[in-house]
């Protein structure tokens, strides 16, 4: 049986509709530059998402 790699968070929010690839993809270049912020951080500074897109990407994982 295959190992289940876990979701990422972008590849959730990307799943979910709350964010673009484009929108992950800069997010992931900041953080490869240096930002040393979490990506949900950067994606709320940037103004991709916002606390209710985090509630549904949660409860999608039925977290």
């Amino acid at each position: 049986m295959a190992e289940l790699i876990p979701e990422k968070i972008g590849e959730g929010l990307v799943r979910i509709g709350a964010i673009t690839k484009e929108q992950v993809e800069e997010i992931v270049k900041r953080q490869e530059q240096g930002d040393k912020r979490l990506f949900g951080e950067i994606a709320i500074a940037l103004g991709y998402i916002d606390d209710a897109a985090i509630e549904k990407y949660l409860k999608s994982k039925g977290l």
